[in-house]
């Protein structure tokens, strides 16, 4: 199965090497799928650093610096959360962009959450330039609204550089 729109990808590597850039990315609930789209770039290397797949509190207080209070009170998932995660993500790779993704790409009952939504974020130089929440589709599966939030934030990201 192909997930990727080669094309969009392929433009982000053109742009990014363009302008003399790399990117690193931080994904929570898309688990690596930006990480692994980003990849499939031709010329991946030239512009690609890396990046974390954070699935929970711990590790994004240990490698991201997110504060553990302010993480604990929204189950890790908003804005200021993300924000946090995309400007640390780029510092911690050396890359001038950085990306991040956090939300629920399925419905948790546990926690009462019914929808699926995540904050994504782009900085640029410890910046942020873009902070906003999508949507998912609770009627979806997980692996659905993963490929969705990953289209989106490649549909984000893809703007901006495209703006520059």
């Amino acid at each position: 199965m192909n997930i990727y729109n080669h094309n969009k990808i392929n433009q982000i590597s053109r742009l990014l090497q363009s302008r003399k850039q790399t990117i690193a990315i931080a994904e929570s609930c898309t688990s690596g799928l930006i990480q692994n789209a980003l990849s499939q770039a031709t010329e991946a290397t030239s512009f690609f650093q890396g990046g974390m797949t954070l699935y929970n509190l711990g590790q994004k207080a240990k490698h991201l610096q997110v504060n553990p209070v302010l993480a604990e009170a929204c189950n890790s998932v908003s804005k200021e959360i993300s924000d946090k995660m995309a400007v640390e993500v780029a510092l911690a790779f050396n890359a001038e962009v950085g990306v991040a993704i956090t939300g629920y790409a399925q419905p948790v009952s546990p926690l009462s959450i019914k929808d699926c939504y995540a904050y994504i974020a782009i900085a640029e130089c410890s910046g942020v330039i873009l902070s906003k929440r999508i949507k998912g589709d609770p009627l979806k599966s997980l692996f659905e609204n993963q490929s969705i939030f990953m289209e989106k934030t490649v549909d984000e990201l893809l703007k901006i550089l495209k703006k520059k």
